[in-house]
This record gives structure tokens, C-alpha cells and sequence, in this order.
């Protein structure tokens, strides 16, 4: 039987929450004309839609780099933004935060299902170990 990965799961949620966020911010930003409108709504709601789409991926190759990328843009962002407007700073302390939520759920998840695979494969042996007998 395949276990799930727990550092999916985990990403997955990180990632979920994270979208919500970025939308929020994106009414935000457009509500105090941070910068035009359009570069507003075209870069939040794309990487919302980005943060929304990744979970259904992870998992395959390269896309737990995708997500330590989306964590980064956003970081970019969030500093880019403090030289046009205090708002820059809420960004900065909310994407901080979700790079170390992220960041967490990577090493957890990672560490845990590399623990359950020993785990299992130690079962495993114990188990035809014991047919033999």
C-alpha cells in the first residue's frame, strides 16, 4: 500500500492559504493604487492563480522548486514594493511568514515521509523474516 506524502500534503495547504493571501493583497495594493490598476490585477491574481495550481503538481520533478521560486517572487515583491508605499512592509511580514511556513512543511514533510519509508521497509523485512521461520 502507497502512503501519501506528507510533505505534499503539507505544501499543499501551505499553498492553499498562501493564495488567499496573495488575493487579499492584491485588493490591497489596487485599493491604494500601490501602482496602475492592470500591473496590479495581472501580477496578484496571476500568482494567486499560480499558488492555487502548484498543489496539483507537487510531487513531480521540479515542482517543490517552483514552489521556493513562487516564495521568492513574492519576497522580491513585497521589498520591491516598500519604496513605493508603507503597504510594501505588511508584504515583506506576510511573506516571511509563509516562507517560513513553507519552509517548515518542506523539511517536516520530507523528514517524515523518509522516516514512514524506513519504517516500512523495515516492517517489510521483519514480516519475510518471519515467513521463513
Amino acid at each position: 500500500m502507497k502512503t501519501k506524502s506528507l510533505q505534499r500534503s503539507l505544501g499543499s495547504i501551505a499553498l492553499a492559504f498562501e493564495s488567499f493571501i496573495i488575493f487579499f493583497a492584491t485588493l490591497a495594493a489596487f485599493g491604494l493604487r500601490v501602482f496602475d490598476g492592470p500591473t496590479i490585477w495581472l501580477v496578484g491574481l496571476g500568482l494567486a492563480i499560480i499558488a492555487i495550481a502548484l498543489p496539483g503538481v507537487l510531487g513531480k520533478p521540479g515542482s517543490y522548486f517552483a514552489g521556493w521560486t513562487l516564495q521568492l517572487v513574492l519576497l522580491a515583491i513585497s521589498i520591491y514594493t516598500i519604496f513605493y508605499n508603507a503597504l510594501g512592509y505588511g508584504f515583506l511580514v506576510f511573506s516571511l511568514i509563509f516562507i517560513g511556513i513553507w519552509g517548515w512543511a518542506m523539511l517536516v514533510g520530507k523528514t517524515t515521509d523518509t522516516a514512514n519509508r524506513v519504517l516500512a521497509a523495515k516492517n517489510k523485512d521483519q514480516n519475510d523474516s518471519e515467513e521463513i521461520r
